[in-house]
């Protein structure tokens, strides 16, 4: 009789597990998003959330919530339950970033997230709008010297990623320009198509489609060597500026203390989806690489970027928000 008792007990605590293997997803998944429509993180969750959706059966709904550079968003997915229903497209902003960009942003990027997979990394891409005399990055280099102050360059707001790049290029070269924030990338682009502003250190996916169109001119990219994303575009570091590099990443998280077996069933998933030859091929076009990784691999990550923009934005001295 103790026998079985213990037996039975341990079913009964094991149950729990065992449903969260099996039954998962039961019903549909929410996707927050913590940008607007149509910029590259949004792009990238509704890609993914189709083929999740296709593959298991269940409605994959994309929540954008922009707001506080994505802090929004994050603070949302972070505050939710970690049942697996909802996720977060995160990004180097919100999830490595913001913490040392603002004051209180609602959740601790290394404690309230669960980690699922890397899903995408890319270069910035430096574009310019047709008017901008400038051919080539050394050309933009001296452009800028030149002109004390004047050249404007966009950003997504204090401590994105298109701002620290701006940033970190002034403070690298001993130059000045005119920072002007947005509220999200795709104003932008509109702001850059429209000459509003000259330059962007931008996501590709926002702005490829309008260098292939010939409405905005490409410069190089930023990450520390050329990309086959784009053949044949030089990197910022060797167009006169040794050692700069800037690289995007976003990546699928959930809220702290997620069941194992369904981080484990996302993270194969997900692998599985980014690896398909239609996905690696699309996300190309974008100007972004397809990859995967384990959640611990991923959860590394986010603790070296975290460390390494933490001492960037001190070094600029970008006062907290």
């Amino acid at each position: 009789m103790r026998f079985l008792t213990l037996v039975f007990a341990l079913a009964g605590a094991l149950a729990p597990f065992a449903a969260w293997g099996q039954a998962y997803p039961a019903k549909p998944i929410r996707v927050v998003v913590p940008f607007s429509p149509g910029g590259t993180s949004d792009i990238i969750g509704r890609t993914l959330g189709q083929k999740l959706s296709e593959a298991w059966g269940q409605p994959v709904i994309m929540d954008n919530r922009a707001g506080v550079a994505g802090s929004l968003g994050a603070a949302i997915a972070a505050k939710s339950p970690p049942d697996g229903y909802t996720l977060l497209v995160g990004n180097v902003g919100p999830v490595a970033v913001n913490n040392s960009i603002y004051k209180s942003t609602g959740y601790d990027p290394l404690k309230d997230f669960t980690p699922i997979t890397l899903a995408v990394t890319a270069p910035q891409i430096v574009v310019v709008h047709p008017s901008v005399p400038a051919k080539t990055f050394r050309e933009f280099m001296a452009l800028v010297k030149a002109h004390k102050g004047k050249i404007t360059f966009g950003s997504s707001g204090p401590g994105s990623i298109s701002h620290l790049s701006g940033e970190l290029y002034q403070r690298m070269t001993k130059t000045e320009m005119l920072h002007v924030p947005y509220k999200a990338s795709a104003f932008i682009t509109t702001a850059v198509l429209g000459g509003e502003i000259d330059v962007v250190f931008s996501d590709m996916a926002v702005v490829l489609p309008h260098v292939q169109a010939g409405k905005l001119r490409a410069l190089a990219v930023t990450g520390p060597k050329p990309t086959p994303l784009v053949p044949g575009l030089p990197s910022v570091a060797e167009s006169g500026l040794p050692g700069f590099s800037m690289t995007s990443w976003w990546g699928v998280l959930g809220p702290a203390g997620m069941p194992q077996p369904i981080v484990a069933r996302l993270n194969t998933e997900f692998g599985r989806i980014l690896r398909l030859a239609d996905i690696q091929k699309n996300f190309a076009t974008l100007g972004v690489d397809a990859t995967t990784s384990t959640p611990e691999e991923f959860g590394a990550l986010i603790k070296t970027e975290f460390a390494k923009y933490a001492k960037l934005i001190s070094d600029i001295g970008i006062e907290r928000q």
